[in-house]
């Protein structure tokens, strides 16, 4: 699926932009014209050539959706914080992503930042808004161990060492922890508490160049001063399998880079991603997509704005039910989630139509589940 979407809450009119490109192929997100870059998931073929990692459970077993659904218990509960003519924007080293199983079952992306250039892999979250590296830290993850016993070293990013580096004064329109300040001209400090575990990133906001570019090859490079997070204290999660080296916020607040970019005229006020089945995908800054593209206006809460979405119907094996509800886009998380009444409505439908056997498991983090034989060739369910 690819998708658009507003990043600044402050435009008159706000849209998320649904496509589905399953069918279309690749050539669909490359139209546009976008500073981009590539984002893939850990067990695609190019990052298990890169980290010569392999031990997700076989997908589609039981043990394989209890590591799911683990890695979603950490991860989904953190707190979530132009002209039309622009060109998009993708990252120094293309609009490619990746997606990691192993580290949180994120997508990820190599960013380029400040001068010398550095490199971080860090994870891409529609679902929080600062971006954040480790920086000068006392607490994070240095390395990464593979399961061929060879580690592979993460860039530490540190502001000394960086000559279009700055810092970030209390008095700054950026500054959310104004009252932690003891001077308007104090270094701004920053502490994201996500909801999971312990899990935190702290530290100082800092401002330096995002290295960007375009998927025209004739146009030039473009350094993008952003602000963002030198993270010197992980907790939690972070210290383990997510986002060891990295979290780049894409949601709606004014601190996020697509925001920042829509406020320095870079790009449209916009962005989009797209996701293969191989775990390859793209993501692309100023993204307005086609012009007969469908639009989903966003329910916005200005103290608190999400990528949030009215969904009105549910359908299960050809029943549709009226049923009215919000729902969250969030890339940090990898399965659906439904609350009351539209989870009970949606699995009892579901299991009123199933065929097979419902099967009864302690282990499973699911309610509902069905056995099926070893030789079986195919599964009857309400699928479609």
């Amino acid at each position: 699926m690819g998708w658009s979407c507003s990043s600044s809450y402050r435009h008159s009119s706000f849209c998320i932009l649904l496509v589905l490109l399953l069918s279309l192929g690749w050539h669909c997100c490359y139209g546009f014209r976008t500073f981009g870059l590539d984002i893939h998931h850990r067990f695609s073929d190019p990052v298990k050539g890169i980290l010569a990692v392999d031990d997700l459970p076989e997908k589609g077993t039981l043990e394989y959706y209890v590591a799911m659904t683990q890695r979603d218990q950490v991860i989904r509960g953190r707190h979530l914080a132009s002209a039309d003519d622009l060109t998009p924007l993708a990252f120094a080293y293309g609009n490619d992503t990746y997606r990691f199983n192993s580290l949180g079952h994120l997508h990820y992306a190599n960013v380029s930042v400040g001068t010398p250039t550095e490199s971080f892999l860090v994870a891409l979250d529609t679902g929080s808004d600062l971006f954040w590296l480790p920086c000068n830290c006392t607490s994070c993850v240095h390395q990464l161990g593979t399961t061929t016993g060879e580690k592979i070293e993460f860039n530490i990013y540190s502001p000394e060492a960086s000559s279009t580096s700055k810092k970030v004064l209390c008095n700054s329109t950026f500054c959310q922890q104004q009252r932690q300040c003891p001077s308007a001209t104090s270094t701004c400090p920053y502490q994201v508490r996500y909801l999971s575990n312990g899990t935190s990133s702290t530290g100082v906001l800092v401002e330096d160049v995002l290295h960007l570019t375009t998927d025209d090859p004739r146009s030039k490079s473009v350094d993008a001063h952003i602000t963002f997070g030198c993270g010197q204290v992980q907790t939690g999660s972070f210290l383990e399998n997510a986002a060891p080296n990295g979290l780049f916020g894409l949601g709606i607040s004014n601190i996020s880079v697509p925001s920042i970019l829509a406020q320095k005229g870079l790009t449209s006020n916009s962005f989009s991603m797209c996701f293969g089945s191989d775990g390859v995908g793209r993501i692309r800054f100023g993204d307005n997509g086609r012009s007969d593209q469908g639009k989903t206006p966003f329910n916005l809460v200005e103290s608190h704005p999400t990528y949030n979405i009215s969904i009105t119907q549910i359908g299960v094996g050809g029943t549709v039910s009226d049923l009215e509800f919000s729902a969250i886009f969030d890339s940090g998380t990898s399965f659906t989630y439904l609350n009351d009444p539209a989870y009970t409505l949606f699995t009892q439908t579901f299991n009123s139509k199933a065929k097979e056997k419902r099967h009864s498991s302690k282990d499973s983090p699911f309610e509902y589940c069905y056995d099926i034989s070893p030789n079986q060739t195919s599964i009857r369910c309400p699928c479609g």
